[in-house]
């Protein structure tokens, strides 16, 4: 309990600077762990693992506005470990700096909606925390469309939309159990925020970077 207590007591800009280095770490593992087993091969290859994780930075975080921050700050950073590996690694191609430059994009207008929302989930009130709950498991359920849709992928897409679906439920029991109002919204929202997701994907970020 003792480091929890302490990053809850933290200033700003030590809460920001630990965003930031796990952000990294996060990016440089995420390519270390590619191709090791099938499994960890699509769980760091994935959208919804850096997300989570963003989710996960907002919820430990005390102020709103510094979630906020944080999440994009995060995402941010674990792009640049990514990218960072991928050099060293021999792997960062030509197409590399324009793809680098879109998913950067992208998660800093993901970045901190995924930190309100664990930030909201866990400490907010009123019937935006059930909201909250669905913007957080429909990244998971969008993923698992987009890997059975678009990729052909189907029996992965199965375990991420089966993993979607029960992060949705465990969400939604939080909530019940910690008195939330209209907690039943996540569940409800969020398969509707999973075809949405899927929708951005398909149309604009896979566009984007189709054309890089």
């Amino acid at each position: 309990m003792a480091p929890l207590t302490a990053f809850r007591r933290a200033t700003p800009g030590t809460v920001l600077t630990a965003t930031v280095a796990f952000g990294l770490l996060l990016g440089w593992a995420t390519y270390g762990l590619h191709g090791i087993t099938p499994v960890l091969d699509r769980a760091t290859n994935s959208t919804s693992t850096w997300i989570l994780w963003t989710a996960v930075a907002g919820a430990l975080i005390r102020d709103r506005w510094l979630a906020v921050w944080s999440g994009a700050l995060m995402m941010l950073a674990t792009c640049c470990g990514y990218y960072t590996a991928s050099t060293l690694g021999g792997t960062f191609g030509s197409g590399g700096l324009g793809t680098a430059a879109v998913w950067s994009v992208a998660g800093l207008a993901g970045g901190p909606l995924l930190g309100w929302a664990g930030w909201t989930v866990r400490r907010a009130r009123g019937d935006l925390r059930a909201v909250a709950g669905a913007v957080i498991a429909m990244v998971v359920l969008g993923e698992g469309l987009w890997l059975g849709l678009a990729l052909r992928y189907w029996e992965t897409a199965v375990v991420f939309l089966g993993a979607g679906v029960l992060l949705a439920a465990l969400l939604t029991v939080y909530l019940a159990r910690t008195g939330a109002r209209r907690y039943w919204l996540c569940a409800v929202v969020a398969p509707v925020g999973g075809l949405v997701f899927y929708l951005a994907e398909k149309s604009i970020l896979n566009g984007l970077i189709g054309s890089v």
